[in-house]
């Protein structure tokens, strides 16, 4: 399985110039990049080792290409290059969007094509969002609040320029998304090392820190303190649920709630299986088949479930919840 991480921001937000950088740096080899055109990250004729009309390949071991129009085909393209041995064999992908995208139709194409979901997992997505300008952009732009509910990871850029509020910031990310970290890029630059560790299992394909993860501490602190339309809460369970009550409850999440429903991660305990906890990662109206661990990361055996979402309650999400989990038991006792 290769991650796969979608790096996105708005238009002007420095997402460029940190993959220019990214490129650069030895510990980014192995990696395949898919971005939107060679011509705007800027890339040294020196760093060149071999081109096509739509792949270039870099000294430092990574291999770029542009995308054509659907990304799935785009990363399909890739994964059989590699395979052929035509190009490097990475071991990561990394998706660049344009600066209006709306990540969760990206994250829909990663987590809802067959192929993809045969050989590479959605490691998670990292967002740009320049200290200059980040207030205003958000609150004219809703693609910009979407980009930024939506992140695993957020990096603040042009802080070094000076003149910008950052407090103010900073707390308006945190409301928007107090489960993703915030990094600050100096003139564009950043350690690769701490963005590949964004998601439930990381590069190497270890378990990562789920509870750096899920973040969910950091989001029932800002439970009671949260205003407007985007939200985020955690929901814990102090019991384990059915599975087949698990299953019923992310499909109708999806079906009744998808578009709205702009992420959900947690960790929990099912019946069926007491002593290795299921992790749930969904996107809209797709959830990645759940993972079993083979082990609790902690002590702490609750389930956690983290939403971020538009509009929707939580008390709603709770009684579905809770709901499910009676009308099963009680037809697991007509049958017994």
């Amino acid at each position: 399985m290769i991650p796969v991480a979608v790096l996105t921001g708005f238009l002007g937000s420095g997402k460029t110039t940190l993959l220019g950088h990214l490129l650069r740096h030895p510990d980014f080899a192995r990696t395949a990049v898919i971005i939107n055109e060679f011509g705007e990250i800027g890339l040294d004729h020196e760093l060149i080792e071999a081109s096509d009309e739509s792949f270039i390949e870099l000294k430092t071991g990574c291999v770029c290409c542009t995308l054509r129009g659907d990304l799935v085909l785009t990363l399909a393209d890739l994964l059989r290059r590699r395979d052929q041995g035509a190009i490097i064999p990475f071991e990561r992908v990394v998706v660049e969007t344009t600066g209006l995208a709306d990540p969760a139709p990206i994250l829909h194409a990663l987590a809802s094509d067959p192929l993809m979901a045969e050989r590479t997992l959605l490691q998670g997505v990292i967002v740009t969002v320049d200290a200059q300008a980040g207030l205003g952009t958000l609150a004219r732009h809703g693609e910009a609040v979407k980009q930024v509910a939506v992140a695993d990871r957020l990096v603040l850029t042009k802080s070094d320029l000076g003149g910008a509020d950052l407090p103010a910031l900073r707390e308006r990310l945190r409301q928007l998304n107090p489960a993703a970290p915030l990094q600050v890029a100096l003139f564009g630059a950043l350690d690769p090392a701490s963005l590949l560790d964004i998601g439930p299992v990381d590069a190497a394909g270890r378990a990562a820190d789920l509870t750096g993860w899920l973040a969910a501490e950091a989001v029932e602190r800002l439970n009671h303190h949260r205003k407007g339309e985007i939200t985020a809460f955690c929901i814990t369970l102090d019991r384990p649920v059915r599975a087949v009550t698990l299953a019923l409850f992310l499909e109708l999440l999806a079906e009744h709630a998808g578009e709205d429903l702009l992420r959900v991660k947690g960790i929990l305990d099912i019946v069926e299986s007491p002593d290795r906890p299921a992790v749930i990662h969904g996107v809209q109206h797709v959830f990645h088949p759940p993972a079993f661990l083979p082990r609790w990361p902690s002590a702490d055996h609750r389930g956690r479930i983290v939403c971020i979402v538009r509009s929707i309650p939580r008390r709603w999400i709770e009684l579905l919840l809770a709901m499910l989990e009676d009308e099963v038991a009680v037809a697991e006792a007509a049958r017994g």
